[in-house]
């Protein structure tokens, strides 16, 4: 069993930080925590408003030394691989990075893939994946929601009230999304698979249907928007939908939408990842920023 460092600080509780990468929300992050009176040095934000990130390391090794805690963006890594790093300059490799670390600090990431975790635990780093708190995905689910409205009036030829729009999926995001499309008058369908998400579909006043047998109703949405990280929508299906239907995608990869078919049919398909730090950067950033106190509460044993 791994030994966790718990931390004591003296006087005002204030800690030292390293904040390592990400996008707007960890920006905004970093500031809420300097206003707080927390130390911050950061690395790989070099592109950063300045008037967010007054100062950025040039080395990893500067900005980590003597930290509390190291935060790392969601997700940790970029579709190629390396650190999420879409402010700085240059491209981080993240495993470099993770040696880097002081073994003393508690590392907060956001799915970080297996192979960095197998790295982090081979390091004997204290890595903690804030993703899979419930108070960052519970909250994070609500502003992808309000994202998806935003994507949906922006790219939409006509209201969300009195449109057909099917749901695919029922998690978090599903649950959240289709409160909101009722509430603005739309008439919402919810694709699930288990008996017991079809009830409480149905309950909450939305059609229900089975996601493992959608077929012809698929012509009669205007908006799909699959919340599901697997193939529902292949070729075959595409080809049933209507011409001028558009298609969101909020899953990570793979995602639900054949997209090179999408292309070829003439199809309007979205893939809208990460819209909390596209949306609602100050809100995301403020959700991911309590869970990583929460973190560190727990680590000194206050909660």
């Amino acid at each position: 069993m791994r030994n966790y460092h718990i931390m004591c600080w003296e006087g005002s509780g204030t800690m030292k930080f390293a904040v390592i990468g990400g996008d707007m929300r960890i920006v905004r992050l970093a500031a809420m925590l300097e206003s707080e009176g927390h130390e911050i040095c950061c690395f790989a934000l070099d592109e950063a408003p300045a008037d967010l990130i007054k100062s950025c390391s040039l080395s990893v090794d500067c900005s980590a030394k003597d930290a509390d805690c190291v935060i790392l963006p969601l997700p940790v890594l970029d579709m190629k691989g390396g650190l999420n790093a879409p402010l700085s300059s240059f491209k981080h490799n993240a495993e470099e990075i993770f040696r880097a670390l002081p073994k003393t600090a508690v590392i907060c990431g956001g799915m970080p893939g297996e192979k960095l975790r197998k790295t982090a635990e081979e390091l004997g780093l204290d890595f903690v994946d804030y993703f899979l708190r419930e108070e960052l995905v519970a909250l994070n689910a609500l502003a992808t929601a309000e994202g998806t409205l935003g994507v949906l009036l922006e790219n939409s030829p006509i209201t969300i009230w009195d449109s057909k729009i099917l749901i695919i999926g029922y998690g978090r995001i599903g649950k959240m999304l289709a409160t909101r499309l009722l509430a603005l008058g739309a008439h919402v369908s919810v694709s699930a698979k288990k008996a017991g998400d079809m009830a409480y579909i149905r309950a909450s006043g939305c059609e229900a249907l089975d996601t493992r047998v959608l077929g012809q109703e698929l012509f009669s949405f205007d908006t799909i928007i699959n919340t599901v990280p697997a193939r529902v929508l292949n070729r075959e299906r595409l080809e049933l939908l209507k011409r001028d239907v558009l298609l969101i995608d909020l899953a990570s990869r793979p995602g639900g939408f054949d997209f090179e078919a999408a292309k070829e049919l003439g199809l309007n398909a979205l893939w809208a990842l990460g819209l909390p730090a596209e949306t609602a950067p100050v809100t995301a950033g403020k959700i991911i920023k309590e869970t990583v106190m929460n973190i560190m509460r727990e680590k000194r044993g206050e909660i």
